[in-house]
């Protein structure tokens, strides 16, 4: 009787832990959902811009950015997702090679982002420099700049007469544009009581000096007020950069656990 009771427990016994397995399944499902939503939402936008025709702005569309993100997120969550519920080796190894792959991508550009701030200024204000001389060619950009704008209360990237490098606000006496010398109205200081938004503001605000211009604008680049915005909220970066980590550290190593406990399983059999 003893013994067969033995053998019993011998054939239900698991080196899998379910509890791992089926959280690592509903941690991946959740991330793949919320992929297919990231892209769903990069393609309507991206549907919704008929008229774009600019190949420059291809890698600045937010709309691509999103699609990108969302079909790299959507591999490698389906990978832990159909690892995990089939106990498929290769599907948890690809998932954990690819979620440790950009784990360490992410973490590379935040150190050489720290140790060299000023190519990686320089190169976000290219990045921001061909956001504004495309303000009005993509609608998404075009809301992109003027919220970052005003919630940064800052207008262009060193100061406001970087709008210039945009062909409608060039304040050159060749331009023939309407909005000539002027700055999108995002730049502009909020008026109170004001019901309907002036878009005309910031006409002819460039040819204005520094303190002229700072009665009706905000007349700092958002460079220097990003910087200040991050060392004055450290805490929240640090909270965000963690939140950020987190998952990424768990879904790695509950895979590498249920790797070795299949791969138990599996010489167990043997």
């Amino acid at each position: 009787m003893d013994r067969n009771q033995n053998l019993n427990r011998a054939e239900t016994f698991s080196f899998v832990n379910p509890w791992i397995r089926y959280f690592l399944f509903f941690f991946s499902f959740l991330f793949w959902a919320f992929s297919l939503l990231i892209i769903a939402i990069g393609v309507y936008a991206k549907i919704q811009k008929a008229t774009d025709t600019v190949r420059d702005t291809f890698l600045i569309d937010p709309a691509i950015i999103l699609i990108v993100v969302g079909v790299v997120m959507f591999f490698i969550t389906f990978c832990g997702c159909i690892g995990a519920l089939r106990e498929n080796i290769r599907l948890l190894k690809t998932f954990s090679f690819s979620l440790t792959l950009v784990f360490l991508t992410q973490l590379a550009i935040a150190i050489l982002g720290f140790f060299h701030s000023d190519q990686t200024r320089d190169a976000l204000g290219k990045f921001v420099k061909k956001a504004i001389v495309h303000y009005r060619d993509d609608l998404d950009l075009q809301n992109l700049m003027d919220y970052i704008q005003k919630e940064f209360k800052c207008c262009g990237w060193n100061n406001y007469t970087d709008w210039s490098w945009n062909m409608y606000f060039n304040c050159t006496h060749e331009n023939p544009s309407s909005e000539r010398c002027a700055v999108p109205y995002s730049c502009c200081t909020p008026v109170p009581g004001e019901a309907v938004i002036n878009t005309m503001c910031g006409f002819g605000v460039q040819t204005q000096n520094y303190l002229e211009a700072n009665k009706s604008i905000y007349p700092v680049g958002c460079a220097v007020r990003a910087v200040m915005w991050i060392e004055s909220h450290l805490l929240l970066v640090g909270a965000l950069a963690l939140g950020l980590a987190l998952p990424q550290i768990a879904g790695i190593v509950l895979s590498q656990i249920l790797i070795s406990q299949i791969q138990d399983e599996i010489t167990s059999v043997l």
